[in-house]
């Protein structure tokens, strides 16, 4: 790797690093890119495109096509453990899943009879259950959204449980709850939030649950970004924290050091592990698609 390219703040991060590897810009022509998620069954990358209202995949040695033309204006994506598309749709306020054979299902668009606000980051943990946060960001303007009133009053985390599709209520302390991701053994899960990205002297940190039953216990802060406000975070297979900030892309160990950064001439908004082997990370940053092959791979989803 290009020296420029990356801090290393402690000697474990360099055993992350692949040496010979270099930062590749894929694709360049995004207003915000967000909500990298990648498919192993067809070697491809599904990202949103917020303010274009739209999804583009990128597939190696065929580069940048349109997945979805009108997405509703979607963020955060993932694959669930049958491999279909969930996804965030700040437009209609809701949670689809895309079946195999195309058609949507919608999995979470209201709670307790009120509409979500806009929802923003979602993760699947093993047992099927999905869980997503809901911040405003999608309907504070028209920009990555339209602009509407909260009918809930509060931005919360929320919980699909697979078995009845009830939405559960799972934290809802936060000001601007965003990405969010499991440990490897799924008995913690972090949660951003960046809520100073629009509320000066407000929050730009993640903080960390205990999972036992469904719910979250015993939270408290991880790491407090100082450059910028977490938004997408990922976990690697050794339970580090990759997750993006202003200047980059943040390395945390589990007990909360900062292990180093890779630079990024642009905002990173998200990332995911992928590649045949987990190995490859892509990071969406402003208006740009990056990857970069490292050291260590993902953790299994």
């Amino acid at each position: 790797m290009d020296p420029k390219d990356f801090e290393v703040h402690d000697a474990r991060f360099r055993a992350l690093l692949q040496p010979n590897a270099r930062l590749e810009k894929l694709y360049g022509d995004c207003l915000w890119a967000e909500g990298p998620v990648y498919f192993p069954a067809g070697d491809y990358l599904v990202w949103s495109d917020i303010p274009n209202s739209r999804m583009l995949r990128w597939v190696q040695d065929m580069g940048v096509g349109t997945f979805r033309a009108n997405s509703n204006f979607s963020n955060g994506n993932t694959r669930d453990r049958e491999g279909r598309l969930v996804t965030c749709e700040h437009g209609l306020r809701r949670v689809t899943r895309t079946e195999h054979d195309g058609s949507i299902t919608v999995l979470a668009s209201a709670y307790q009879g009120k509409r979500l606000n806009s929802p923003n980051d979602v993760i699947v943990k093993s047992d099927g259950s999905v869980w997503f946060t809901d911040p405003d960001y999608g309907i504070l303007s028209d920009y990555e959204g339209g602009r509407a009133d909260s009918e809930i009053g509060h931005c919360n985390v929320y919980c699909v449980t697979p078995q009845n599709g009830e939405v559960a209520l799972v934290a809802d302390d936060f000001v601007k709850p965003n990405g969010l991701a499991f440990s490897p053994d799924e008995s913690r899960i972090y949660i951003a939030d960046s809520a100073s990205s629009h509320i000066e002297n407000a929050p730009h940190h993640i903080r960390v649950f205990d999972v036992a039953g469904g719910k979250l216990c015993h939270g408290r802060e991880f790491v407090e970004i100082q450059q910028g406000v977490p938004d997408g975070m990922r976990v690697d297979e050794h339970g580090n924290i990759w997750t993006s900030a202003l200047d980059g892309v943040h390395c945390y160990s589990p007990d909360g050091e900062l292990l180093g950064k890779i630079l990024l001439p642009e905002v990173v908004a998200n990332l995911t592990f992928g590649g045949l082997h987990r190995n490859r990370l892509f990071i969406t940053a402003n208006a740009s698609l990056y990857s970069l092959y490292v050291a260590v791979r993902g953790a299994a989803a």
